[in-house]
């Protein structure tokens, strides 16, 4: 099954977030197939950019957000 979430990236206790296109099977922040936005909560207010062309292609394909990715996509407009 195919999942959007989280990957986590940036220091400790500073992090930022990419959104990425993977298996469910795989790691959080291991393999994973494409890359379609970033989440940046430790800017105000928090920055998120997503390739709309790319998050639709997926969920038309039947790629499942998680919880966080599904409120941020509402949030983006797209979903």
């Amino acid at each position: 099954m195919v999942k959007m979430r989280l990957k986590r990236m940036g220091q400790k206790k500073a992090p930022f977030y990419r959104i990425v296109v993977a298996d469910s099977r795989s790691p959080r922040d291991g393999r994973f197939i494409e890359e379609i936005g970033y989440y940046d909560p430790n800017t105000e207010p928090s920055t998120i950019k997503i390739d709309e062309e790319a998050a639709k292609k997926w969920l038309s394909t039947g790629a499942q957000p998680t919880e966080t990715v599904g409120k941020l996509l509402k949030i983006a407009g797209i979903q």
